[in-house]
């Protein structure tokens, strides 16, 4: 296996468009790095520019130490998997999985003990016979991996490979992934726009925005400190509460004020540890770091609009009281009965509140 770098790499097509935004990035050896973001976001493009399918503009690519930049796909030693199987139809199992080492002029008993390992591995072996067409949505993804696995490649480059399955397919396909991960320890990155795909799998993921990489981080410290509020909108479930507010420091205190309530901090409990370089800023709570109370007993008072009851728990979106603009998502128990309509008092957790310059978006800390 091997390590991936990057370093200022930047792909910009004839049109003026820029993809890919002088992007530095090292991949650990054994690592499985997850690259997220939304449509447009220059993920993709990361992984073909790694893959050799697209070159470019400046910057460098190595793999292994080895420099790769101008070095043809074929001849940098990955796997890809795609959100498309691309299985021959026509083939079996075993005959898809040893095709590519067929072309490579492997030997037939090799080729066959490789197949049969990795088949054993991803759980195939009762397979190998059967064709694409009689297996269902993830025993043929588990084809797919098996095609890359048997080439024993320094890295696997996943594009969306769950990306057509439904929801409890992909969550079982996606703990088989991080098993194999884990047996393999092998170099991969993996491509997704799905945020609870990049929590779950990654040992660390990169947040990628209009062509950049936002955040490279594990999975719940880009939860737990986002950089941006980018990465703290993107990143989590419901989405963060962010409002616009304005901050005083006197007497070793941070008085941060929204436009329906000033919250007086201790500075070290939210992580700020200079001054802010601008009055405006934004204050980020989670959905699940607000508490509801007795109305007028908290930090703020709302009122229910919408009630979401999901089983284990319940979102609530509100509106602020003395603040028609600005709205509230919360998190309960799914014990907690809520109408619409309700009046409820709610407390912030103080530890766990976000503080981000207004004009760069950056975290402060």
């Amino acid at each position: 296996m091997a390590a991936i770098s990057l370093h200022a790499v930047r792909m910009a097509y004839p049109n003026g468009h820029l993809a890919v935004r002088d992007v530095s990035l090292e991949i650990a050896d054994g690592e499985l790095l997850v690259l997220v973001g939304p449509s447009g976001s220059g993920k993709s493009t990361v992984l073909r520019l790694i893959a050799g399918l697209e070159s470019p503009s400046s910057g460098a690519v190595r793999i292994g130490g080895q420099d790769v930049t101008r070095v043809p796909p074929q001849q940098r030693d990955l796997a890809m998997v795609f959100q498309n199987y691309a299985l021959y139809p026509h083939k079996s199992v075993r005959e898809n999985m040893a095709f590519g080492l067929r072309v490579r002029g492997m030997a037939a008993p090799a080729i066959d003990e490789r197949v049969r390992a990795t088949a054993e591995t991803l759980g195939l072996e009762t397979l190998l016979d059967r064709r694409p067409a009689e297996l269902s949505g993830g025993q043929r993804q588990r084809v797919a991996l098996g095609r890359a696995i048997v080439r024993e490649p320094q890295a696997f480059l996943l594009d969306e490979p769950l990306s057509n399955l439904d929801p409890l397919l992909r969550a079982d396909t996606r703990a088989e992934l991080a098993l194999l991960h884990r047996r393999l320890r092998s170099t991969m990155v993996y491509v997704t726009h799905d945020q609870e795909e990049a929590m779950t799998l990654g040992t660390r993921i990169a947040v990628m925005n209009d062509g950049r990489i936002e955040q490279v981080a594990a999975p719940l410290e880009t939860f737990a400190r986002p950089a941006t509020t980018f990465v703290a909108r993107f990143i989590g479930s419901p989405a963060i509460n962010l409002w616009p507010a304005t901050w005083a420091y006197t007497d070793g205190r941070l008085h941060v004020t929204t436009p329906a309530v000033t919250l007086d901090l201790d500075p070290e409990a939210c992580g700020v540890t200079r001054t802010p370089p601008s009055a405006q800023v934004r204050l980020g709570v989670r959905p699940h770091d607000v508490a509801l109370v007795s109305p007028g007993t908290g930090d703020l008072d709302a009122e229910v609009q919408v009630v979401e009851a999901l089983g284990a728990h319940t979102t609530v979106h509100a509106v602020v009281a003395g603040a028609p603009g600005q709205r509230l998502r919360l998190v309960t128990t799914g014990a907690e009965p809520l109408r619409v309509g309700a009046k409820v008092g709610v407390r912030l957790r103080r530890d766990r509140l976000h503080l981000f310059d207004e004009g760069t978006g950056r975290r402060l800390d």
